[in-house]
C-alpha cells in the first residue's frame, strides 16, 4: 500500500475560508477515489494559513479492472435469418471493440461483457487533482499574475509525492515539486522525502500543519501562560477557531493595559479584545483584570515590540469606548427610546419607536396570561431597544443589549430591568443561555414574535437559505424560553395580537379609505394564510428542535390532534409520556379505529340500539376514562380498556346491514376515538 501527499502553499488564506476547504478537500478525494475504484483506507487534511495538504494512506498503485456489461440490439435486429450478424450487429462489435466470441445473448437481446483495464495511481493523479483544488469555493477568490483562473490566494508552491517519488502536477501557474517551505521565519526550500515525514518534518520547522494539534496547543499554552499570573483565560469557539487558522505556530505573550478601562462595561472591554482584536481576555478571581494573551505566530524572542504594538491598538480601541460611553451617558438611557423614530425597523413596519410602543403592549397581554403584574416588564419593554441609538452600539453593534442594560444601571433603572434588557436578547444561538428574569422571559418573547410576524406579514418568510431577521433563531429561542421556564402562554393568540398590532401602510388615502384599509388588512392577516403560516413555521422549528430527543412520528402526531403552541408544555408532556408507552395492542386498535372510520361520526350514541354485550361493555370503558394531565396515567387507562375493545372488534361486525345500528356503532367507536385523540393520532406513530 502507498500513501500520497498534495500540499498546495498559498499567501495567507482567509481563516473563514480554511474550514470549508478542509471538508471539501476531503470529500473530493474520498470521491475521486471511489469513483475510480481505487481502493484507499483514510483522507487526512491538515490546513494553516499558508497550506493545505492532503495524505492519503493506504492506497492501492492500480484501479481495479471493471468487467462492464453492455446492452446490444434485439436478436431479429442483431442478426440475419441465417444466424449471421446484421450491419447492426457488426456496428455494435466495431463500435465497442469486440469479436464475434465476446458476444451471448440474454433476454433475447446481444450482450457482452467488456473489461476496462485499471488506470495506474499516478496517472489518475495527474488527470483528477489538480481539478479537485480548483474546485474549491469560497468567497473573495481572485486572479493573479496573468491567469485566468481563480483560487483563494495566489498559489507559491505545490508539492506533490507518492511514497518517494514525484507525482508532477501542474495547479494554474504553478508546477509540483518535493520542495516545502517552513515558518516564513524559518527554514525554506525543505525537501520532503516521504508523506510519512510530513507532519513531523513541518513540526521541525516551526509549522503545526494538523489544525486539531494547533487548536489544543493554543489552550494548553493560553493556560500555562495564564497561570504565571494566576489568571485564567476567556475564549469562545470562534475566537479559538480563529487564532487556530491565522496561525502556524502559535506562541503566546503577555500584554497588560491601564486599569482605568476597566471601569468599562466589561462585555464592551472583552468584546474589544477577543472579538475586534482576537485577544485572550484574563480573569483572576472570577474579575476581569488588566492583562490579556495574544497568540503571536512569530518564533523569536523579542517580544517588546510586539507587546507594544498591540497594547497601542487595544488602547485606541478602548480610547473610543470611552469616549462613547462618557457622551452617551450624559442622558439617561430613558431619553434615547424618542430618537428611535429615526431607525427603521423594517419596510413597511414602522420604525424602532412603533415597535418599542408594540413590545410594551405585548408585554402586558403576556404579562396577564401568566398572572404576573410587575411595573418592571414594561419598563424594560420600553427601554429595551433604546441603546440602538447609542454612539457606543453604533460602534460595537454586537453589544447591543449588554449596554443597554449598564447605561440602565447608571441611569438608576431598576436592577430586574437593567437584567432585562440584556437578556430579552437570549438565547442569543441554539446553545447558549436563556433568559433568567421574568422581565427578559417575557419581554423576549414580544420581541421575537413581533419580528416573526412584521416578517411574515410582510411575505418575506424564509426559504432555503434566506432568514430574513433571524426568524428561525427567533423562533427557537421562544420555544426554549417557554419550555425552560415552563410558562404557560398561548402563542396563536399571541400571533394575531401582535398581527393586529403591525401598522398598515395608507398615505395618501382620504379617511374612510384608511380605515377600510385597516380593517381589511387586520382580517386578511387573521383569515388569511399569514397566521396560519407563522404558526407553521414555529411548529416545524418546535419538532426540529425537539427531534434530536423524540421520535419525529411521535411528536408530529402530538401536534396533529392539538396545536402545540396553545401550551409547549403541555405539548412536551404528551410527547414524553408517549414516548415511553410500549403497549402495541394499544397502537394497533387505535390505527385500527382510524382506518374503520373515514370520518368521525356527528351522531350520539344510543344504548337502546346496541346488539351485542360488547357494545355496551365498551361504551362503559370508554366513559370510565377521564381525562388528566399526568398523561402516563391516561395511557394507563386506555391500556386497561384495550381488552375491550379487543373484544368489540371479535364480537362485533361494525358495518351491520341494519343502517341504524351500523351508525350507532360507528358513533361509538368515534366516541373511543376521541379518547385516543386527547393525547396523539396515533395513525401517524
Amino acid at each position: 500500500m502507498s500513501k500520497y501527499l498534495l500540499e498546495v502553499g498559498c499567501e495567507e488564506l482567509p481563516y473563514k475560508f480554511i474550514p470549508s476547504a478542509i471538508q471539501q478537500l476531503k470529500e473530493g478525494f474520498e470521491s475521486f477515489l471511489k469513483s475510480n475504484k481505487v481502493e484507499f483506507e483514510k483522507v487526512d487534511v491538515y490546513a494553516t494559513p499558508r497550506r493545505l495538504a492532503v495524505i492519503v494512506s493506504g492506497l492501492e498503485k492500480q484501479s481495479k479492472d471493471e468487467v462492464k456489461v453492455i446492452k446490444g440490439p434485439i436478436k431479429k435486429v442483431a442478426y440475419d435469418e441465417n444466424g449471421n450478424l446484421t450491419k447492426a450487429g457488426e456496428g455494435f462489435c466495431k463500435k465497442n471493440n469486440l469479436s464475434v466470441d465476446d458476444l451471448y445473448l440474454e433476454d433475447d437481446y446481444l450482450h457482452a461483457k467488456v473489461v476496462i483495464k485499471g488506470k495506474s495511481i499516478v496517472e489518475l493523479i495527474q488527470d483528477n487533482v489538480p481539478n479537485i483544488v480548483l474546485k474549491l469555493q469560497g468567497s473573495h477568490f481572485m486572479r493573479w499574475a496573468d491567469n485566468d483562473e481563480k483560487f483563494s490566494r495566489p498559489i507559491r508552491w505545490i508539492v506533490s509525492i507518492l511514497d518517494r517519488d514525484e507525482v508532477k502536477i501542474k495547479i494554474i501557474d504553478k508546477e509540483s515539486s518535493n520542495i516545502t517551505r517552513g515558518h516564513r521565519f524559518a527554514q525554506q526550500n525543505v525537501i520532503v522525502g516521504h508523506p510519512d515525514d510530513y507532519v513531523e518534518l513541518m513540526r521541525n520547522c516551526c509549522v503545526i500543519v494538523d489544525q486539531n494539534e494547533r487548536k489544543q496547543r493554543i489552550i494548553d499554552k493560553a493556560k500555562e501562560e495564564a497561570d504565571k499570573i494566576g489568571a485564567v483565560p476567556y475564549y469562545t469557539d470562534d475566537l479559538l477557531e480563529e487564532v487556530t487558522f491565522i496561525t502556524e505556530y502559535p506562541v503566546p505573550v503577555t500584554c497588560e493595559f491601564s486599569e482605568e478601562y476597566l471601569k468599562l462595561p466589561e462585555e464592551l472591554v472583552v468584546t474589544v479584545m477577543a472579538v475586534h482584536q482576537r485577544y485572550f481576555a484574563l480573569y483572576k478571581d472570577g474579575k476581569l483584570i488588566n492583562k490579556f494573551i495574544t497568540m503571536t505566530n512569530y518564533i523569536g524572542d523579542e517580544f517588546e515590540n510586539i507587546k507594544a504594538g498591540n497594547v497601542r491598538v487595544v488602547k485606541a480601541r478602548l480610547d473610543d469606548a470611552v469616549f462613547f460611553f462618557n457622551e452617551d451617558t450624559k442622558k439617561p438611557l430613558a431619553d434615547y427610546v424618542e430618537a428611535l423614530k429615526g431607525i427603521t425597523f423594517q419596510k413597511g413596519m414602522g420604525s424602532m419607536y412603533d415597535k418599542a410602543q408594540r413590545l410594551v403592549l405585548l408585554s402586558k397581554l403576556i404579562s396577564k396570561e401568566l398572572g404576573i403584574n410587575k411595573p418592571t416588564v414594561e419598563r424594560t419593554a420600553l427601554l429595551a431597544k433604546a441603546d440602538l441609538t447609542t454612539n457606543l452600539v453604533f460602534e460595537f453593534t454586537e453589544l447591543q443589549g449588554y449596554i443597554g442594560a449598564d447605561y440602565a444601571r447608571v441611569s438608576g433603572e431598576p436592577a430586574e430591568v437593567c437584567e432585562g434588557i440584556k437578556e430579552h436578547y437570549f438565547p442569543l444561538n441554539a446553545e447558549s443561555e436563556t433568559a433568567k428574569t421574568i422581565e427578559g422571559q417575557i419581554v423576549g418573547i414580544a420581541d421575537k414574535i413581533d419580528t416573526i410576524s412584521a416578517v411574515f406579514a410582510e411575505g418575506k418568510k424564509p426559504t432555503g437559505s434566506s432568514d430574513p431577521l433571524g426568524v428561525r433563531r427567533a423562533a427557537l429561542g421562544i420555544i426554549r424560553t417557554i419550555l425552560a421556564n415552563n410558562l404557560k402562554i398561548n402563542i396563536p393568540n399571541l400571533i394575531n395580537e401582535t398581527l393586529l398590532l403591525l401598522p398598515v401602510k395608507t398615505e395618501g388615502e382620504n379617511v374612510l379609505d384608511k380605515v377600510k384599509n385597516i380593517a381589511g388588512s387586520s382580517v386578511n392577516r387573521l383569515s388569511g394564510k399569514c397566521s396560519d403560516e407563522i404558526n407553521e413555521f414555529i411548529i416545524q422549528r418546535l419538532i426540529i428542535f425537539l427531534s434530536d430527543k423524540y421520535s419525529k412520528n411521535i411528536l408530529e402526531a402530538c401536534a396533529a390532534v392539538k396545536n402545540p403552541l396553545i401550551d409547549l408544555t403541555d405539548f412536551v408532556k404528551r410527547v414524553e409520556a408517549l414516548s415511553s408507552f410500549k403497549s402495541e395492542p394499544v397502537f394497533e386498535s387505535a390505527k385500527r379505529i382510524t382506518r374503520l372510520l373515514k370520518q368521525d361520526s356527528t351522531k350520539s350514541v344510543n344504548r337502546d340500539l346496541f346488539k351485542e354485550a360488547a357494545e355496551g361493555m365498551l361504551y362503559q370503558q370508554i366513559t370510565s376514562v377521564s381525562q388528566t394531565e399526568d398523561y402516563t396515567v391516561y395511557l394507563k387507562s386506555l391500556e386497561d380498556i384495550n381488552p375491550s375493545v379487543e373484544k368489540f372488534f371479535a364480537d362485533v361486525l361494525v358495518m351491520d346491514n341494519d343502517e341504524k345500528i351500523k351508525e350507532n356503532r360507528l358513533a361509538l367507536l368515534t366516541m373511543l376515538k376521541k379518547k385516543y385523540d386527547y393525547i396523539a393520532d396515533f395513525s401517524k406513530i
